[in-house]
């Protein structure tokens, strides 16, 4: 049951420190949400756990196997990047015949499939492609690769939301039939709420918070009315942020709500709220 292993990793560059001492593990067959701030060291780790970079310290370890120019453990992962690295002049079904040589469990014909309903063109080369189905094409390859662990670096990017809808639909049902590790690095936290089973937050460099989305949100609710209402049931609570729209108002409190909130309306709390709240300086 070892799954992805993450040993005491450091990363610098020059005197800027962009991962410090982070330790985690990526259990197999579960959704995780990669979360953090623009620098906050995401793309850092991914590149060092797929080998595009080498840690400054640490180890990375995949089913027991050091991941460090190990071709076993680095065929048991795969990164889809927010960067290209795809010959532009090259034709998407000559990438497809070209991925299998290197994955040999990439399905083609799933693969076909998927651009179908993307409705993604295979005769286009990759610098025919706008940002929107540059994405699409990597997604496609993505999920078609059939690794045991798959990261997706903002993965929706430049996607309507109809493509972002279809991709999230195809990804739950794919991980149905065949459980899979997938770690979702993006921006678009509350699109992910709904899909993620595990939480990793980074901030500057280090792990911040690293648990069950449900313990996750259970640290706190949102509680709805009148705004009158609202400000006097939460004067001694701590709050994290209000949504107020006309006479009506929300907060979102860290804390266990009350049996008595007559006027009220208690529900979860909001995933981006608490990201915000335990992302800022």
């Amino acid at each position: 049951m070892n799954g992805i292993e993450v040993k005491k990793v450091s990363k610098y560059y020059g005197q800027t420190c962009a991962l410090n001492n982070i330790s985690l593990t990526f259990e197999k067959n579960k959704i995780y949400g990669l979360l953090g701030r623009n620098g906050a060291g995401k793309s850092t780790l991914l590149n060092i756990i797929t080998n595009r970079i080498f840690a400054d310290h640490g180890e990375v370890f995949v089913d027991g196997l050091r991941a460090e120019e190990n071709d076993k453990a680095q065929s048991n992962m795969y990164l889809m990047s927010e960067k290209n690295y795809y010959p532009d002049k090259m034709k998407l079904k000559d990438i497809f015949k070209w991925t299998k040589q290197f994955y040999r469990n990439f399905d083609m014909e799933y693969a076909r499939q998927l651009a179908e309903k993307f409705d993604l063109n295979c005769d286009k080369s990759v610098k025919q492609l706008s940002t929107g189905y540059l994405s699409i094409f990597k997604l496609v390859v993505a999920l078609s690769v059939n690794t045991p662990y798959v990261f997706l670096d903002e993965p929706v990017l430049g996607l309507d939301a109809n493509n972002r809808d279809l991709f999230y639909r195809i990804l739950l049902e794919k991980y149905s039939i065949t459980p899979f590790t997938i770690v979702i690095s993006t921006h678009l936290i509350e699109e992910i709420t709904s899909i993620i089973e595990e939480i990793i937050i980074i901030k500057n460099g280090s792990i911040v918070q690293s648990e069950s989305m449900e313990e996750f949100l259970g640290k706190g609710y949102a509680v709805s009315g009148p705004a009158a209402l609202v400000d006097s049931y939460t004067a001694d609570k701590q709050i994290i942020a209000t949504d107020t729209l006309g006479g009506l108002k929300t907060a979102y409190i860290l804390g266990k709500p009350e049996n008595r909130t007559d006027g009220l309306e208690i529900s979860n709390l909001n995933l981006q709220k608490l990201f915000i709240q335990m992302t800022n300086s």
